[in-house]
């Protein structure tokens, strides 16, 4: 079976893609299922598709949480948790960005050997929906580029002209730029309930004003101001869920307190994390928990 997700935000056509994708794969001999899933629903808003396709009847229900294929069709949404983009991708799956970040820099940031590819969105606004759909089709490598046409027409019947040919314009350009990696999406087993765990959360817990009120003993922040004394939580990285991305937490720190060693491995600078949190709720795989200050030993 092929688990695909696309990722994008509202008003980026995301739906419609999702769609396009599903039928080309139905107009390919595959039984498929497809559908999107909305965040709040206005524009700008993250928001994805997800199309699962195989030879015989689909049982899975739900959101995938474990792709074949995630296709991104916005950049600014890999480092938001909240949007589910690296959700599953520890394992095989293949990461695609539209993106004018070289692959390279992207397998790097999220330490993810092989297994991203980018394409350059092209200048002149076009429909990045319907390119990310050709990207998707090529990297398949079982769905023909006349399928692919009619998926298209299929589902932009009633359009003006003009608008269907533009948007087989960008998806036969998508198509045509990644034959070389044709058949890179492997096809993933069939799922089972066997085995099933409930995903686990986060908790931030409440606590009374006596233990939460910060201890603040000095202004503004630099190496001789021991900025740690600010805090009531503390940020603890659990190192066996780490990815070792080096990227999210380091960059999303504002005040710099997170270093990375050079085999991607993130440390905490105690004397000067003030406890914002925001480490916890950036880091994709909740590598990141929190405990109250009293109950911390110093590193």
């Amino acid at each position: 079976m092929y688990r695909i997700r696309l990722h994008g935000r509202g008003g980026q056509g995301i739906k419609t893609a999702g769609r396009m994708l599903g039928s080309a794969f139905f107009l390919s001999g595959w039984e498929v299922q497809d559908a999107t899933v909305y965040g709040a629903e206005r524009r700008g808003a993250p928001v994805y598709a997800y199309v699962r396709a195989d030879h015989g009847p689909i049982h899975e229900r739900g959101v995938i949480r474990d792709p074949d294929l995630v296709a991104v069709v916005d950049e600014s949404l890999v480092g938001i948790p909240s949007a589910g983009v690296l959700q599953g991708l520890a394992g095989r799956g293949l990461l695609f960005i539209l993106s004018t970040t070289p692959a390279a820099l992207w397998q790097q940031r999220l330490n993810l050997p092989d297994r991203v590819l980018t394409l350059a969105p092209p200048a002149g606004a076009p429909p990045i929906g319907t390119l990310c759909v050709g990207a998707a089709a090529r990297l398949t490598g079982v769905i023909d580029e006349a399928a692919l046409v009619a998926a298209i027409r299929q589902e932009l019947a009633g359009m003006p002209a003009a608008v269907v040919e533009r948007n087989l314009d960008w998806a036969r350009r998508a198509y045509a730029e990644l034959a070389p990696h044709a058949g890179r999406v492997v096809e993933g087993g069939s799922g089972t309930a066997v085995g099933y765990a409930a995903p686990d959360w986060v908790d931030l817990p409440l606590e009374p004003a006596e233990t939460a009120a910060p201890a603040i003993h000095a202004a503004l922040t630099s190496l001789r101001v021991p900025t740690g004394l600010w805090r009531t939580l503390r940020p603890v990285i659990d190192y066996d869920r780490c990815n070792r991305c080096w990227w999210v937490c380091s960059e999303y720190c504002p005040d710099g307190a997170i270093t990375v060693a050079a085999d991607g491995t993130p440390r905490i600078d105690y004397e000067h994390c003030k406890g914002c949190l925001i480490c916890v709720a950036q880091c994709p795989p909740h590598a990141i928990s929190a405990i109250p200050e009293t109950e911390a030993t110093n590193p």
